[in-house]
């Protein structure tokens, strides 16, 4: 079967949050991309709040490398939004090669946005899980988040929040 590497960045850095939304997804490993930088600018199409984003400077961003069945990739095409505010990205992760990452098209861009808690809650422990280092998390639990307006969508995420803690 045909597979791709794939560097989550963002909310898909935990192995059980991505595995949940793409099953073929393994753990390869992670590492540190230099010349980037993570960014909560992403517009949601959904909400208006802030997803994250990888830009071109800053100090670096840590990501964790994924291989996926090629089969699944039209799966976390359609969670990640290709074509509607993501666009595929090749990028060079060492050790690992050239790996796709999902970034924000320009007119996507709102530097002005916060992310909601949760979300910003799921990055935090898929950095946290990797254990990546103490001054990138804290770069990220500095970032102010607001609180999700959709009930529902808000009490969902943060059962998933709850399972992440927890391992299970």
């Amino acid at each position: 079967m045909d597979k791709y590497q794939y560097a989550a960045y963002g909310s898909n850095l935990h192995p059980l949050r991505l595995s949940r939304r793409v099953p073929s997804a393994k753990l390869l490993g992670t590492n540190f991309v230099a010349s980037l930088e993570l960014r909560f600018n992403k517009k949601s199409d959904k909400d208006g709040t802030g997803k994250c984003n990888i830009v071109n400077g800053g100090d670096g961003v840590h990501v964790a490398v994924y291989e996926i069945d090629l089969v699944q990739k039209v799966i976390l095409d359609r969670i990640e939004g290709l074509g509607y505010g993501y666009r595929e990205k090749a990028i060079n992760v060492p050790g690992h090669g050239d790996c796709r990452a999902y970034v924000a098209d320009e007119e996507a861009i709102d530097d002005s946005l916060e992310p909601v808690d949760w979300y910003k809650e799921i990055v935090i422990l898929g950095c946290r899980y990797h254990d990546f280092p103490v001054g990138y998390l804290s770069q990220i639990e500095v970032i102010p988040a607001s609180s999700d307006s959709d009930e529902k969508t808000s009490r969902e995420e943060w059962d998933l929040v709850e399972v992440l803690r927890n391992g299970a």
